[in-house]
């Protein structure tokens, strides 16, 4: 199990790129758009680096929906691997056979 702190931080995360989230495409648009002025698009990457670090949506962490694992995670699942074992082996996870050949 992953730490309650490290799980609330990534939260925390979610909460802040869903609320930067369309000023930050805005501003993408304007930085990216090669029709615009190059002032205009100077000062639109001066406000995405005004922007909070956390609102930047690269920076979230996929992590196990039970355990809160960073790595391994899959995400059709939203799961890590070895709680996808687990709840594969059970039959807990429609559709989800062992492999055999």
């Amino acid at each position: 199990m992953a730490k309650k702190a490290l799980i609330e931080r990534e939260l925390k995360r979610e909460k802040l790129v869903a609320k930067y989230a369309k000023k930050y495409a805005e501003l993408k648009a304007i930085a990216g758009d090669a029709k615009r002025s190059e002032e205009e698009r100077a000062a639109a990457r001066l406000e995405l680096q005004k922007l909070p670090r956390n609102a930047n949506p690269t920076r979230q962490r996929n992590r196990c929906a039970i355990t809160g694992r960073p790595r391994g995670t899959f995400r059709q699942f939203g799961l890590a691997r070895t709680k996808i074992r687990e709840l594969a082996f059970a039959g807990d996870i429609p559709g989800v056979i062992k492999a055999s050949w």
